[in-house]
């Protein structure tokens, strides 16, 4: 059997991954993949495979069905998001699929809080400074007593949720679906955006869902404190990225940490680049060595489970 995987991180130690594939009897293919492979790639590269580790490519219909007149069998979705992946294609073409939620969310609030502090004490416009000979020293802001406006309240947001109040800051949690536990923080929540006017921070964390999608934009915005800092985890197109850029423009946001983008990577002519308060990932707010490994040793077992019919 051949199996391919288009996920960035597992990629980044595909070594690590491939005795667990041998002892299964099973080829993989390993793609170079800066974030996702276009859908006349997939359509080349699935048929050819019995398997699929989904990342965030373009998984289509056509693309399905373009795998299942090939050889393909089965996929799975590496990690949380499938807002990418056509579910209903693979009901429709018999294809078994599945997603690993749950996975990384304690890695995914540890970059959210640390955009939350870099944008509070502006530590990237220090290191910018100090690389070039100066030594700035911008006067920030303390995070005690600030509020958060927390968009997403699963596993990630509750994760975040629980760091913010450490730092003895105010969340104010948004998540029709949430289903809270006796171990889930407590929180005031609110139907969005009551409340948004109160907010010091944005963090987003939520899936890309229609309800979801551009619930942060110009209307919102203009609710929003004068100076208010904006941080997304989650995905980009949650955000309605010129409405973002006109409100850095006028100063209504003051500065915003962005780990996803609508296009991504992002585009060379975006205003986002030359703005002095904005800072920027890569898609990347889940990749540690350790959700890593934990994360492809599940997804390795779950597609060999589907193509050995078990």
């Amino acid at each position: 059997m051949k199996v391919l995987v288009t996920c960035p991180p597992m990629l980044g130690m595909i070594n690590n991954f491939l005795p667990m594939f041998e002892k299964f009897g099973v080829e993989v293919s390993a793609p170079k993949v800066v974030q996702t492979l276009s859908i006349e790639e997939l359509k080349h590269l699935v048929p050819q495979h019995d398997g699929w580790i989904i990342g965030d490519d373009p998984a289509t219909r056509e693309v399905f069905a373009a795998g299942k007149a090939g050889r393909l069998k089965a996929a799975v979705k590496w990690g949380i998001g499938v807002d990418n992946v056509d579910f209903d294609a693979c009901k429709d073409l018999g294809i078994p699929i599945i997603n690993t939620p749950n996975m990384f969310g304690g890695e995914v609030a540890d970059i959210a809080v640390g955009y939350v502090i870099a944008l509070a004490r502006e530590t990237f416009e220090i290191d910018r400074g100090v690389r070039t000979g100066n030594w700035p020293k911008p006067r920030g802001i303390s995070l005690s007593g600030k509020n958060v406006a927390l968009i997403g309240f699963g596993d990630i947001g509750q994760s975040v949720a629980k760091r913010l109040l450490a730092a003895d800051m105010k969340v104010i949690a948004y998540d029709p679906f949430a289903k809270p536990t006796d171990n889930s923080p407590v929180v005031d929540c609110a139907i969005w955006p009551e409340r948004i006017e109160e907010a010091d921070y944005i963090v987003v964390t939520c899936a890309l869902t229609p309800t979801s999608y551009h619930m942060i934009n110009a209307e919102v915005l203009d609710r929003a404190k004068q100076g208010v800092r904006v941080v997304n985890v989650g995905r980009g197109a949650v955000i309605d990225e010129p409405a973002l850029v006109a409100a850095l423009k006028s100063g209504r946001v003051y500065a915003a940490a962005l780990d996803v983008f609508e296009i991504e990577p992002l585009p060379a002519d975006s205003f986002m680049r030359s703005h002095p308060h904005c800072v920027f990932g890569s898609h990347n707010a889940s990749n540690t060595a350790d959700a890593v490994t934990r994360t492809s040793e599940i997804v390795i077992g779950k597609l060999m489970d589907f193509l050995h019919g078990t």
